[in-house]
């Protein structure tokens, strides 16, 4: 546990570094030259990068990128299925329920399999996102799925969507995260959990609910100011009555139900839609996956996460061109916007579980990925937000309750945290000279991209070290105070 002893000397090294950062990035007010070492040293431009396209640069990663480049880095993890990612894979393969359809899961649930339970789906899909964000080679990749779970956001505690979103975590979101946007809405409304999260498995004739064609239009497609009309919801509800879930034999999977289906004629967004059955509504989704608002929309938030909060015109413009150009092909956006925008990048402040796993990656940290708790005191638990709009990807909101990143840091660095190892000793071990201020050098190049300048290094040694601390807790103290400071904080 963080002692007020311990406490005192975080709060005076994270209050010294918050005084060279100005609350901003360390990396873009970095002097001097790079000492030698047994990680690549990347320019403030080439770190802002890397830390976009990953959940924190590794070691590996920092000198993939120094070789090739930022293009080949880019196209190499754009093409993710070339990306060997074994090792990944069998750290994964303790979860059981992750290839499980929904109809195995919920016998899971019901305790058909021994030593399973309720809450294991859930846990294991949490456990198994962590992991993947901190030890996949798929980095981009994983930071679409993410961008996706988003965007197309289900809360998993809504009952029974503990076993369904498993399923379209992996058939709708992680199957589609890289490929054509209209695929992944198209998946998206057919998905089980999505008609049961926003309610369409109840929408019926009878009783019309608008819950999903609302969010639709909203959230999934043309976005708030998209040009639709509430007229538009109430007529893409009727085209959507029937579409529901099966309830007994293959639980859980999507079906039409005729008998509950509107017959009657309909007009969204000015397109008349005759009886049809099941097709009415997929006729709609057709023409909402191309429209020139939902371009818009998907450019907007794209350059959003990967660029700034204020998201800069020019490359929204050519992002969302770009999105009509190959009918909603991500590669090629993405392209256009990391390619084009990354020059233009500004500082984002790290979510939750973007500072979690970054922390994790930099120091090389063993885990098995059961973090709920500290994600919980942080405010985003994986597939756990209530309202559909997903876990927001701008600056402000999380910028406060930060004692809970304190806590987390300190005890990472401290191995106090269960299952979870850090070897960031055997990392600077190999560029270690003994001397505590090189140590540093080394330390703070590792998690802030480069060494700080001399006098700020010295005063940063001189907050904690004192003459009952060994260079090993120095730099302990350290390595939690940078990653609970300011600096850290931001990516």
């Amino acid at each position: 546990m963080l002692t007020r002893r311990d406490f005192l000397k975080l709060s005076a090294l994270v209050t010294a570094s918050a005084a060279l950062s100005s609350c901003a990035p360390v990396y873009r007010r970095l002097a001097g030259g790079l000492p030698t070492l047994p990680w690549t040293p990347l320019d403030a431009n080439d770190f802002l990068a890397l830390n976009r396209l990953t959940f924190g640069p590794r070691v590996e990663e920092r000198a993939r990128f120094a070789e090739i480049g930022l293009q080949a880095f880019i196209e190499e993890q754009l093409d993710f299925e070339s990306i060997d990612d074994l090792a990944c894979n069998l750290q994964l393969s303790i979860f059981k329920t992750l290839d499980m359809d929904a109809n195995e899961i919920e016998g899971v649930t019901n305790g058909l399999f021994d030593g399973y339970d309720r809450e294991r789906p859930a846990r294991e899909l949490r456990q198994a996102t962590l992991l993947r964000q901190i030890y996949s080679k798929r980095q981009l990749y994983e930071i679409m799925v993410e961008f996706w779970s988003d965007h197309f956001n289900i809360f998993i505690e809504k009952e029974p969507l503990f076993y369904l979103k498993t399923v379209d975590d992996r058939e709708v979101i992680r199957k589609h995260a890289l490929g054509n946007f209209r695929d992944l809405v198209w998946a998206s409304a057919h998905s089980p959990a999505m008609l049961v999260y926003l309610d369409n498995h109840v929408n019926e004739k009878s009783h019309p609910n608008e819950n999903y064609a609302r969010e639709l239009m909203e959230l999934h497609t043309l976005g708030v100011d998209g040009g639709y009309t509430q007229n538009d919801v109430m007529e893409l509800a009727r085209c959507l009555t029937g579409w529901t879930v099966k309830e007994h034999f293959w639980l859980g999977e999507f079906t039409f139900n005729n008998d509950l289906h509107d017959e009657g004629v309909k007009n969204v967004l000015g397109l008349a839609i005759q009886p049809n059955g099941q097709s009415e509504a997929e006729q709609v989704i057709e023409r909402l996956a191309t429209h020139p608002s939902t371009a818009r929309f998907i450019a907007t938030k794209l350059t959003r996460r990967f660029i700034a909060d204020d998201p800069p015109q020019e490359i929204v413009e050519k992002a969302a061109q770009t999105f009509l150009n190959t009918n909603g092909d991500i590669k090629s956006v993405l392209r256009v916007i990391l390619l084009d925008g990354l020059a233009l990048a500004q500082p984002k402040y790290k979510r939750p579980a973007n500072f979690i796993a970054s922390a994790l990656r930099l120091t090389n940290t063993e885990t098995d990925g059961a973090l709920d708790d500290y994600l919980i005191r942080m405010g985003q638990l994986y597939f756990n937000l209530p309202t559909p709009d997903g876990y927001p990807d701008r600056s402000e909101p999380w910028q406060s309750n930060l004692m809970p990143r304190w806590q987390f840091a300190f005890e990472l660095m401290r191995n106090e945290i269960n299952n979870t190892k850090n070897n960031l000793n055997h990392l600077l071990d190999v560029a270690s000279t003994g001397i505590l201020a090189d140590d540093v050098d080394s330390l703070t190049s590792l998690l802030l991209g480069a060494p700080l300048d001399r006098l700020e290094r010295d005063g940063l040694i001189a907050s904690v070290h004192s003459a009952d601390s060994t260079p090993e807790e120095t730099l302990q103290i350290l390595a939690a105070g940078i990653l609970a400071s300011p600096a850290f904080q931001w990516r």
